[in-house]
């Protein structure tokens, strides 16, 4: 995300005037405000509506701790990033806080300018980055489990026709075409065709 790039935040903070100033710096900064809230069960529900880039969450929220709505938002919109801050300069942070909330950075309050706006681009680019990185190992396991359904077919129909592995290929290849559906779709039919193997192709 480039420097220039205007990040859309949600901030959460109990505190009226803070929560104002934010909103104020942060236009300054060249950054978006999509939603301002108070309390923790409203930073949660709002995320979910707008989906910002970032949202900048208070420790201390008057409704429980800041670091379980980081927590659920951190499990449940994939994509955002969540920066914490806190005026209790004692405040740190447990290794399990850190991993369950999967927090980018921790600022204290109030923050300098320049440290804020570095902190929110880094962390949009980051939580961005992991995002991509997480669909990337998706898309990467579920070609795995294609590959071997599609194998998985092509000894099925070896066995049934005779066929040579480049032979079956081109069955599933052609079939694939003709019907336009995915090869794996025709791959999984034919497992679901064999006894005993309904349970596997369904799964």
């Amino acid at each position: 995300m480039s420097e220039t790039a205007k990040i859309r935040v949600l901030i959460a903070e109990d505190d009226d005037n803070a929560r104002s100033l934010l909103v104020e710096l942060l236009a300054t900064l060249g950054h978006t405000v999509v939603s301002e809230v108070a309390t923790g069960r409203e930073a949660y529900e709002s995320a979910k509506d707008v989906v910002p880039d970032v949202v900048l969450l208070d420790v201390h929220m008057p409704d429980g701790s800041g670091i379980e709505a980081a927590e659920r938002i951190t499990q449940n919109i994939p994509g955002v990033a969540v920066v914490l801050f806190s005026g209790d300069q004692s405040l740190t942070l447990s290794d399990r806080d850190v991993t369950a909330t999967a927090a980018i950075a921790f600022l204290p309050k109030p923050a300098p300018p320049r440290v804020l706006d570095s902190t929110i681009r880094l962390a949009a680019t980051r939580a961005k980055e992991l995002l991509n990185a997480r669909k990337d190992a998706e898309a990467a396991k579920q070609a795995l489990e294609n590959r071997k359904t599609i194998e998985r077919a092509k000894g099925i129909l070896m066995r049934r026709t005779g066929s040579s592995e480049q032979e079956a290929y081109r069955i599933l290849q052609r079939t694939s075409q003709d019907r336009s559906v995915p090869m794996v779709e025709i791959a999984k039919a034919v497992l679901a065709s064999e006894p005993g193997l309904h349970d596997t192709a369904k799964g």
